[in-house]
């Protein structure tokens, strides 16, 4: 018993491992496992083994102190908080010292803006080693303001890059992983910022972003919307919000909008010289045999308006198959497109990536055997492909219509040459990177770059 730290329920620790030299801990004995503050949760594989890398703001209420850390990884397993709510972490496993003691202690990495501090100690990581004076703080001693600020507010004259924001869902994604990835390659300050956890103050003197526990997202010098089409309506207005605090957003909230109202988007093409297949749209299903007629007879495509990856497309074979989907969709009052089929096309699509006014990659996509339209998410395969300079052409001119600085451009080649699918302004980085060997992702951070002159 002599042996054992005895504690405060507030003391301050450190992890010599992580770099982190000191931190305030929150010393809870009703806690079972630990917890550590961290942002940008990455994992990673070393030397043969999975570890995780991830930031972490010291200080309370303070964004500009950030240590960049890594760690074992150890296990990834759902945790319980105080408030009920269940959240899947990753635990890692390091060297906590405290009191003059040191000794290995689980973590697990969480956002802990909304808690009151950067650390929690459970009773995991005290058994055997403290005993806990709850009606105290901090016998063990606290750091000199002077000391603080010597850790973490050490002046550096040369700004090291831009701060810019992921505006996204999924952290886990292969494309804002390697987004996160791309910009921290080339010197920037990349933050995950996830758009659930994003509220809004509207006012004319003092308009504000905050993310969850209150911290305010100020400073940013640009934002990537990665906005997931569940959420076009609140992704669309957090942009718009950005925009109004002098925030460059890489695809602007205009502009995603419009690229996700299909029929919209397809006026806005067709008005800028782009041709499409032939499409037909109506409310009743009154009209639905003109319909058919207006854009050539079955074999047709129906597509729901609201549809994504693939989802909500189905080619009708006959006239009475065509007539029974269209009319069932119609009795759900669901809008939808008709769209002549491109027999010709058998199966495949070309999708062109549009960076800043260039193609800077291109893949060609099947579908599976049996199945009419070509798309990775539904089991489709990708490969390399020479395409034409109208291609080229037709697909810089769709992003410049839809004013979408990024841009996934769909083509068909048809006997009456190339047409125009669809204009993706949050398109996937996984299939076209992984056929093409290109780094898209440093082409967006480049964008970014070149729109503030960054050298």
């Amino acid at each position: 018993m002599l042996d054992k730290v005895i504690v405060g329920s507030e003391e301050w620790c450190s992890f010599p491992s992580l770099g982190i030299p000191v931190i305030k801990a929150r010393v809870d004995s009703g806690a079972k496992t630990s917890a550590l503050h961290a942002t940008n949760i990455t994992p990673f594989e070393k030397n043969g083994e999975n570890w995780v890398k991830f930031d972490i703001n010291p200080i309370q209420n303070n964004l500009k102190a950030v240590i960049h850390c890594e760690a074992l990884l150890i296990d990834k397993r759902v945790v319980k908080s105080s408030s009920g709510y269940r959240e899947q972490r990753y635990v890692v496993k390091t060297l906590l010292e405290i009191g003059g003691s040191t000794w290995e202690v689980e973590l697990t990495l969480t956002n802990r803006d909304s808690m009151g501090f950067r650390m929690l100690l459970g009773r995991e990581a005290m058994s055997g080693r403290i005993l806990v004076d709850p009606e105290q703080k901090y016998l063990l001693g606290q750091p000199t303001n002077e000391k603080i600020k010597e850790y973490y507010y050490a002046e550096d004259a040369t700004k090291k890059g831009l701060r810019i924001g992921l505006l996204a869902s999924n952290p886990e994604l292969y494309s804002n992983k390697r987004i996160m990835e791309a910009g921290e390659m080339r010197g920037h300050e990349m933050h995950f910022l996830n758009l659930k956890y994003c509220y809004m103050k509207l006012d004319a003197d003092t308009p504000e972003i905050h993310y969850r526990g209150g911290r305010v997202l100020n400073d940013f010098d640009a934002v990537i919307p990665r906005i997931r089409p569940s959420m076009t309506y609140y992704g669309c207005a957090l942009t718009r919000q950005f925009e109004a605090l002098k925030v460059y957003a890489l695809n602007s909230s205009a502009a995603i909008s419009q690229s996700r109202d299909k029929l919209f988007s397809l006026q806005l093409l067709l008005n800028n010289g782009v041709d499409i297949p032939t499409t037909g749209f109506a409310n009743s299903p009154l009209d639905t045999n003109d319909l058919i007629k207006m854009v050539g007879g079955s074999p047709l495509i129906v597509k729901l308006l609201e549809g994504t990856q693939g989802k909500g497309v189905v080619l009708a074979e006959t006239k009475k198959a065509a007539e029974s989907v269209i009319n069932a969709f119609k009795s759900l009052n669901a809008n939808i497109l008709v769209q002549e089929f491109i027999k010709e096309a058998n199966g495949k699509d070309l999708r062109l990536f549009v960076v800043d006014g260039k193609v800077v990659a291109a893949m060609q996509r099947e579908a599976l055997p049996g199945e009419f339209r070509a798309n990775i998410h539904l089991g489709g395969t990708a490969s390399v492909v020479k395409v034409t300079a109208e291609e080229k052409r037709i697909a810089i001119k769709a992003a410049k219509a839809m004013n979408l600085k990024v841009a996934g451009v769909d083509i068909i080649r048809s006997s009456k040459g190339p047409l125009l699918l669809e204009v993706n302004s949050s398109p996937g980085l996984e299939g076209i990177e992984g056929a093409t060997q290109k780094d898209i992702a440093g082409e967006m951070i480049k964008a970014i770059e070149k729109n503030f002159k960054w050298k």
